[in-house]
């Protein structure tokens, strides 16, 4: 593979994570009732508005899960993997690139939320504004995640572990469930299965 085509692998990524990483946000901001008024999730709701609104109208949401915003976010991925593998020139079953693309977003929420929760546990150590709008949905965000484990686990010498198990119950997750999930995803495509 030539170096623009690893250029282009670059650029195909990012435009397609960076977009999906957008719908998931909304989704998991609807899914912990963030304040509305925030002028982060205002930000991001003006920018994926456009798109979602009409789906709404199709797709309506099922408590506070966003569907539509999901159908979305799997989609891209979808589109992302297609087009990533016909760089290489190989073409994807449909029944593949479902399941791989399912994958693919299970892969990156995790991701998010290691990032989230690992941003959460340095700011613990680092003096942060807690007025900076993005304090409040970090907790927000991770506190669904982290309060479970933390109720459990006591703490040892003012130190919260339940940030490094969760971090390692991700992982985990991404070992035990992505991992065969995707590599079922490569059979089906191939037509292995």
């Amino acid at each position: 593979m030539g170096y623009f085509a690893n250029a282009g692998q670059i650029i195909v990524n990012f435009v397609f994570v960076t977009l999906v990483a957008l719908a998931v946000f909304r989704v998991l901001l609807q899914l912990v009732r963030a304040n509305f008024y925030n002028p982060v999730c205002q930000a991001l709701y003006k920018l994926t508005n456009p798109l979602l609104m009409p789906l709404h109208r199709l797709v309506p949401n099922w408590r506070t899960f966003d569907v539509a915003a999901t159908l979305v976010a799997w989609l891209l991925t979808a589109i992302k993997l297609a087009l990533l593998y016909a760089m290489y020139g190989q073409g994807l079953g449909l029944a593949g690139l479902a399941v791989m693309a399912v994958a693919d977003l299970i892969e990156l929420v995790i991701v998010l939320c290691i990032g989230l929760i690992f941003v959460r546990a340095l700011m613990s150590f680092i003096s942060v504004e807690r007025t900076n709008p993005v304090v409040p949905l970090l907790f927000q965000l991770t506190e669904p995640l982290l309060r479970p484990v933390r109720k459990r686990l006591p703490t040892f010498g003012g130190f919260d572990f339940s940030p490094a198990l969760v971090i390692l119950a991700l992982m985990l997750a991404l070992a035990l469930l992505v991992a065969p999930l995707l590599d079922l995803g490569q059979r089906l495509a191939q037509g292995a299965l």
